[in-house]
């Protein structure tokens, strides 16, 4: 999974990359809340890990930009010296997914954003039900619907689906679906693939401003998908 970091201590965001790379995520680090802010808007993680104390603005307030402002609800894991309760159930309260109080530890780290991830992805139940209207799917069964009517997708192409009604309204890389979609393990897959699916998957999906969403080309970058309705993608469990 891509994750961001946002910590100001050099050291320690050194430290905290290398223990999630070994445990095979794709780590950028920020060290002010100024260039976190401007990477998530020009590119898409799978989650954010925020330090409380940086030298511009708070962690906290970086939450708020990113929940309010930016419509970004990616999973945020708060990692601080803060061991307050207050602190604590502040953080929660603003939208985090997950608290960690320094020192951070390696196992627990790896162990929390790994939970935060598989929650976000609804990996703790064998079939969740997903509402995109007027698409639904099911996770576990790979079905993807358009007002009711199955679509016949393959599992690759189901996953990307998933993938960018999930991360909806935001340029997503083609890096970034490479590594979440093929594995960044996989070097021999080319972005031409990724174009392929993309463009196959638009197709099958009947992706227009009739059905409420389009699937977008951002130009030497990546894809956007957006709902064309007043209404936000939402899923349900």
């Amino acid at each position: 999974m891509r994750i961001a970091i946002l910590e100001d201590d050099p050291d320690q965001a050194e430290l905290t990359r290398l223990w999630l790379t070994h445990a095979d995520h794709t780590v950028d680090c920020f060290a002010d809340a100024t260039s976190f802010l401007r990477a998530v808007r020009r590119d898409s993680f799978d989650l954010y890990l925020l330090d409380w104390v940086l030298p511009d603005l708070s962690g906290i307030e970086v939450l708020g930009k990113l929940r309010r402002e930016l419509d970004d609800f990616t999973p945020v894991v708060i990692a601080t010296a803060k061991d307050e309760e207050k602190s604590v159930v502040r953080g929660l309260e603003e939208g985090a997914d997950d608290y960690l109080v320094k020192p951070v530890r390696q196992a627990e780290l790896v162990a929390r954003v790994s939970a935060v991830l598989r929650r976000s992805r609804g990996e703790n139940s064998s079939e969740v039900q997903l509402n995109f209207a007027p698409y639904s799917a099911t996770l576990g069964a790979n079905v993807l619907q358009l007002e009711g009517k199955a679509i016949n997708l393959t599992n690759r192409e189901f996953e990307l689906a998933i993938f960018f009604f999930r991360n909806a309204g935001k340029m997503v890389s083609r890096g970034h679906l490479l590594e979440a979609i093929w594995g960044i393990e996989n070097k021999a897959v080319s972005t031409r693939t990724v174009d392929t699916h993309v463009s196959r998957l638009r197709k099958k999906l009947d992706l227009r401003k009739e059905n409420g969403w389009t699937l977008s080309s951002i130009y030497q970058h990546g894809y956007r998908m957006e709902r064309l309705g007043p209404q936000a993608a939402s899923s349900s469990h």
